[in-house]
Formats: structure tokens, C-alpha cells, sequence
């Protein structure tokens, strides 16, 4: 049933927000040199890789300047990077690897590898037993706010507890906290 919901809503939400898409693209062409996209391996269920689509918010080869980890007023970010980061409009492409079956509308955010490392072989099992999210339990509550520890603890508990009732309960709760700028 999940991949079903995940596939009728991620559909739905491409048609409805594809002029905002297109908006975004022409803002990000305008704004710097360089591709609208930005790709990065990722690692989904199973552990398995997979290459996350967002629109690109920081300057070209922006990961051979600093960490994968950015700060606030972290120079590598664009103008309308700020912008797309704040509204959460980078992380939109990701339908496309919901639809591709990489992600899910809901569940931890996909880490990249070497945050392996933060984790027990048994935790890390676990957090990958599910499809990673555009949105999850620590986003959905904390959204960027949250502590790598508190994030860590959330997404085991979504893995472990996962539902589709709870997958609707995070869905309304992010959009409450986008458009209230929760955590940000």
C-alpha cells in the first residue's frame, strides 16, 4: 500500500507544483553558472546507493569546498539557494526519486556514507530497513533544528514503527512546519 500512496501522491504533486518547478529552475539558471540539479549519492533501503535529485542551491563543486554538512551563512550558498533552502523547493526534485522507487514520500532522510560512522552495524540495519524520505519523523517535529542524535533516535523509531496512518500524521506535520517556518 505505501509504494501505491507513494506513487498517486508523488504523481499528483509533480503535476500540481510543475509551474513552481519550472519557477525554480529559471530562478537557479538566472541566479549562478552552472546545472539546476544537483545529484549525490545517497544511501536507501537495504543499503543500497542510489543518486538524490535536488535543485542546487550552492555553488558549483560546492562538496571539494567544505564538508557535507553546511553551516548558517555558509558561503558555498547561492542567492536563491538561501531562498530554495528556506522554503524547502531544493528538496521538490526528489519526486522524481520517489517515483524511480530510490525514496519515499516519508521515512529518514537518506544519509550520505560516511555518516555510516555514526551509527552501530545494528542501527544502521535497522534506520535502512526502510526506503529513505523527502520527509520524516525528525524533520516532520524538529525540521533542520534537530541534533544528529535526536535525528538518529527519531528515524530508528520511524523504522521500527512504521505505518501508513503515521506516514499521513508526518506528511501533515511537515507542511505545517514549512509554512510556519518551524526549526528554521
Amino acid at each position: 500500500m505505501k509504494r501505491i500512496f507513494d506513487l498517486v501522491l508523488a504523481t499528483m504533486a509533480l503535476l500540481l507544483i510543475s509551474p513552481l518547478l519550472l519557477l525554480t529552475a529559471a530562478a537557479i539558471r538566472l541566479d549562478s553558472p552552472g546545472p539546476i540539479f544537483f545529484r549525490q549519492q545517497r544511501v536507501g533501503r537495504h543499503g543500497k546507493p542510489f543518486g538524490i535529485l535536488k535543485f542546487r542551491s550552492m555553488v558549483t563543486n560546492a562538496a571539494k569546498l567544505g564538508s557535507y554538512m553546511t553551516a548558517d551563512n555558509d558561503p558555498r550558498i547561492t542567492r536563491a539557494g538561501r531562498f530554495i533552502r528556506r522554503t524547502s523547493l531544493d528538496e521538490l526534485p526528489q519526486l522524481l526519486n520517489v517515483l524511480y522507487g530510490d525514496m519515499s514520500l516519508v521515512g529518514p532522510r537518506p544519509d550520505v556514507p560516511e555518516q555510516k560512522d555514526n551509527y552501530t552495524e545494528q542501527e544502521w540495519t535497522i534506520r535502512h530497513s526502510v526506503r529513505p524520505g523527502i520527509t520524516g519523523l525528525a524533520q516532520a517535529t524538529l525540521r533542520s533544528a534537530a541534533t544528529p542524535e535526536q535525528r538518529k533516535e527519531m528515524d530508528l523509531r520511524y523504522a521500527q514503527t512504521a505505518s501508513l496512518a503515521q506516514d499521513l500524521r508526518i506528511i501533515l506535520m511537515t507542511v505545517k512546519q514549512v509554512l510556519t517556518k518551524g526549526g528554521n
